[in-house]
């Protein structure tokens, strides 16, 4: 375990091994992880792809496990373990359901000492996320069975967005800012 400080702002982070096997010998994960210091402030970065399969979420819940910090308020992980969740989930059962296993989902987290950035990259058709959302908030059902999802994203994050990038691909973004701490709980002995 590293430790790295900066600015009174500690990150501990645990390297976990850099290649697994993925899709059974067709290739390899890479798991990337990068610490930053800018303007004096750290940030992780950690990037990564995973088969296009629910049985992955167990894995990429475990990737994002090892970004925990033990300044950040536990309702705050929890919101962002909930929509790294429902980001997955929603890219395999939608934007991938016509696509092979194969073709991965890729997820970037950049840490902050304030906030946690979540990027899942999907290959699936465009999606109109806002025009969604405003439908939801007109025809409100809470007793339907599915579509509660990215409602519930937008509460939690402080910016949503899904994007198409130039590459031919999507990005949904989530941006969760961190409830306010004191400075003497950001120190981390």
């Amino acid at each position: 375990m590293d430790s790295h400080k900066s600015n009174g702002f500690s990150l501990k982070i645990s390297i976990f091994n850099s290649q697994r096997n993925l899709n059974k010998g067709r290739g390899h994960e890479t798991i990337t992880v990068f610490v930053f210091v800018k303007r004096g402030l750290a940030q992780l970065k950690v990037f990564f792809k995973v088969e296009s399969d629910l049985k992955a979420l167990d894995q990429v819940l475990r990737y994002f496990d090892e970004l925990n910090q033990p300044w950040i308020p536990k309702q705050d992980w929890l919101q962002c373990q909930l929509a790294l969740a429902e980001g997955f989930t929603n890219a395999v059962r939608h934007a991938h359901k016509e696509l092979p296993k194969e073709i991965p989902i890729e997820i970037e987290l950049i840490l902050e000492q304030d906030s946690l950035e979540m990027k899942i990259w999907d290959q699936g058709f465009p999606f109109d996320l806002n025009a969604f959302l405003q439908n939801k908030r007109k025809n409100v059902d809470q007793f339907a069975p599915n579509g509660q999802g990215l409602p519930i994203l937008q509460k939690i994050a402080a910016h949503l967005s899904y994007l198409r990038t130039e590459d031919n691909r999507n990005c949904l973004l989530i941006v969760k800012h961190f409830t306010q701490l004191k400075h003497s709980e950001l120190i981390n002995e």
